[in-house]
C-alpha cells in the first residue's frame, strides 16, 4: 500500500458543558486557562484521546495509558523490547531499521512519531531513536473566555484511621467549565508520511475517529455527554506540498466562526478556490 500522497489539513470544534476538559496538576487540577481566561486543552491530551479511540478500533498503540493497556508491560521500554527484541535498542542496533519496525508495528508511532530514549541496556549502551510523525495537532483553545466554577466536596467515609472521626483527606475541590466552545487544528504531511509508512487508509481512520473523540472517555470530571464534537472539517489538497499553506487553510475557518462555533459552510467551501473541505457533524 502506497504512503499518503496528498497533504491534509483538518479542524475540530467541540463543546464543553459542566466538565473539566483538561485539568492542570500545577494549579489544583483546575481547567487550563490563559491569563485572559481563554480555555485550553493541550495537544498531548487530545492525542491521548485519539490513541484511545484508535485502540477501540483494534489498532496497536505504543503509548498506552495504564487503565486501558492491552498487555502487562509496566513501561514503554518493556513494551518496545518485548515486541521488537532487546537487540533493537542495544548499543549496536541499526537505528533506521528499529525505527522502520516500530512504525510498521504501532499506529501511533507511524502517525505521531516517538522518541525511543532508553538508558543503559545489558550490553552497556544506551539508545535514542527519534521518529518524526506526519500527523500534528495543536492545542485547543476556547473561542471566548470560560467561566470556571469550583465546588468543595466531602467524602462520606474516612480513608484512614479507625473510622471514629473524619481525617483531613475527607475534604476536596472539584472544578468545571460551565460552558465553552473550543477549536483545534491539525495537518498531515506526506513527506513525513513517506518516512514512517503512513498511508491513505491510516488518514481515513483518523478522520473516522475524530467525530467521536470524547466517546467512552467519561469520568467524574467529564460526565458522559458533557463534551461533544460539533464539527469536523477535513481539507484534502491535490498535491504533496498543498495548494495553500496550513496557516491560510486554518484561518479560512477562524475568520468565519462566531462565538458559539457556528459558521457558514457554503462560504467556507468557496473561501479557497480549488480546495473544498468535507464538513461533517460529531458522533
Amino acid at each position: 500500500m502506497t504512503t499518503l500522497q496528498n497533504k491534509i489539513d483538518f479542524a475540530l470544534i467541540f463543546t464543553v458543558r459542566h466538565a473539566n476538559p483538561n485539568g492542570d496538576p500545577l494549579n489544583g487540577n483546575r481547567p487550563r486557562t490563559d491569563y485572559d481566561g481563554i480555555g485550553e486543552v493541550t495537544d498531548v491530551c487530545l492525542k491521548r484521546k485519539l490513541r484511545d479511540r484508535l485502540m477501540e478500533e483494534g489498532q496497536p498503540i505504543f503509548v498506552q495509558s495504564d487503565d486501558r493497556k492491552t498487555d502487562n508491560e509496566t513501561s514503554l521500554r518493556n513494551r518496545a523490547e518485548s515486541v521488537l527484541g532487546k537487540a533493537a535498542f542495544g548499543k549496536s542496533a541499526n537505528k533506521d531499521e528499529t525505527a522502520r519496525q516500530a512504525c510498521a508495528t504501532w499506529f501511533d508511532v507511524r502517525a505521531f512519531g516517538q522518541v525511543f530514549a532508553f538508558g543503559k541496556s545489558n550490553d552497556g549502551g544506551g539508545v535514542s531513536i527519534p521518529v518524526r510523525g506526519p500527523v500534528t495537532i495543536q492545542s485547543a483553545f476556547s473561542l471566548q473566555p470560560v467561566q470556571v466554577t469550583s465546588t468543595q466536596i466531602t467524602k462520606s467515609a474516612s480513608g484512614e484511621g479507625d473510622g471514629s472521626k473524619r481525617g483531613s483527606d475527607t475534604m476536596g475541590m472539584k472544578h468545571r467549565v460551565d460552558h465553552g466552545v473550543y477549536q483545534t487544528y491539525g495537518s498531515i504531511n506526506p513527506q513525513l508520511a513517506e518516512r514512517t509508512g503512513f498511508t491513505d487508509a491510516d488518514a481515513d481512520l483518523i478522520k473516522s475517529v475524530l467525530p467521536r473523540l470524547f466517546e467512552n472517555d467519561a469520568s467524574s470530571a467529564r460526565p458522559e455527554g458533557s463534551m461533544h464534537v460539533s464539527k469536523v472539517i477535513w481539507w484534502r489538497h491535490n498535491c504533496k506540498a498543498g495548494q495553500y499553506s496550513s496557516a491560510r487553510v486554518h484561518n479560512s475557518l477562524r475568520e468565519l466562526l462566531d462565538e458559539e462555533g457556528n459558521f457558514d459552510a457554503a462560504a467556507l467551501r468557496t473561501a479557497l478556490p480549488g480546495l473544498e473541505p468535507e464538513v461533517f457533524d460529531g458522533f
